[in-house]
């Protein structure tokens, strides 16, 4: 199963300004994000996730486990490279959760929500 991320490519942190900004805080990010990827997970992105308090947001979903959404990110290296890490991990088990300890230190703190996998048809 392909684990993806879902990178929210309108967020705007706190401060951005349309005057001044060349792209939203999420297309920042999502560049990070694909480029972090390297074939490891999938990437899209997506116009609102409508998590706009808590920009900028992701979702690593997969068929059949649990899917996560995560929020709060700056538009850095570190978190791009800490989302694509925790997003391998998600691939890698058999229901989406990993376990706590495995966790990249640049995702804690991040968790929003959690949303039990859909139901096979």
């Amino acid at each position: 199963m392909t684990t993806w991320i879902t990178i929210c490519d309108t967020c705007k942190r706190e401060g951005w300004d349309a005057a001044t900004a060349q792209r939203t805080d999420g297309e920042a990010l999502a560049d990070l994000v694909e480029a972090a990827a390297d074939g490891r997970v999938r990437t899209r992105r997506h116009s609102c996730l409508m998590g706009c308090g808590k920009g900028c947001n992701v979702t690593v979903q997969a068929a059949g486990k649990l899917c996560y959404t995560l929020g709060d990110f700056e538009a850095t290296e570190e978190a791009a490279q800490a989302i694509v890490d925790w997003a391998a991990l998600h691939a890698q088990s058999e229901t989406g959760q990993v376990p706590y300890r495995q966790w990249p230190q640049g995702v804690k703190g991040h968790f929003v929500s959690r949303h039990p996998p859909l139901p096979g048809e």
